[in-house]
């Protein structure tokens, strides 16, 4: 069952006649999937795509392999390409990306730990992008995460800044 973010934001896309996207690497679908659970969620879920592993974030969504070298593949610089990539064709109002640290083995530093989310939204007029760091299981932790980009979609159309 989706959380209630979840389902209010996919209520708030269907009240503005909105579509969503995902690129998702630590929710590894996750995120797509809790929103295909909500009401209506055929007329605004356009899809998404996994790319867990650094290199279909090479292959399929064009991020230099340099920009992952210097900064990882967790991390801000690269979710946000990940995200501008992946509206050039996804057709959707919305595109978010999603990478992260859910479990120890991956680019975690102290000032980088387990539990840090990079999340980056694309709205037709701005860019949203936060860096979060959850606390929990990799299960907790993905679902805070799914619960971020709602809030981060619920936050926008809720304000005046994405009325057109």
């Amino acid at each position: 069952m989706p959380s209630e973010k979840v389902i209010r934001s996919s209520k708030a896309l269907e009240k503005k006649q909105w579509t969503v996207a995902f690129v998702e690497s630590c929710t590894a679908g996750r995120m797509s999937s809790e929103f295909a659970l909500t009401p209506g969620s055929g007329k605004v879920l356009i899809g998404g795509i996994v790319c867990y592993d650094a290199s279909l974030k090479e292959t399929l969504l064009d991020v230099p392999h340099d920009l992952i070298e210097k900064y990882t593949p967790e991390s801000a610089e690269v979710t946000a390409t990940l995200a501008n990539n992946f509206c050039k064709f996804s057709g959707s109002d919305i595109c978010i990306a999603i990478t992260g640290l859910i479990a120890p083995g991956g680019s975690e530093t102290p000032e980088k730990p387990v539990g840090t989310v990079f999340l980056n939204a694309v709205f037709p007029n701005k860019t949203v992008a936060r860096r979060v760091v959850f606390k929990g299981s990799p299960e907790e932790i993905v679902l805070l995460a799914v619960d971020e980009a709602a809030a981060i979609i619920l936050d926008e159309l809720e304000s005046e800044s994405v009325i057109m």
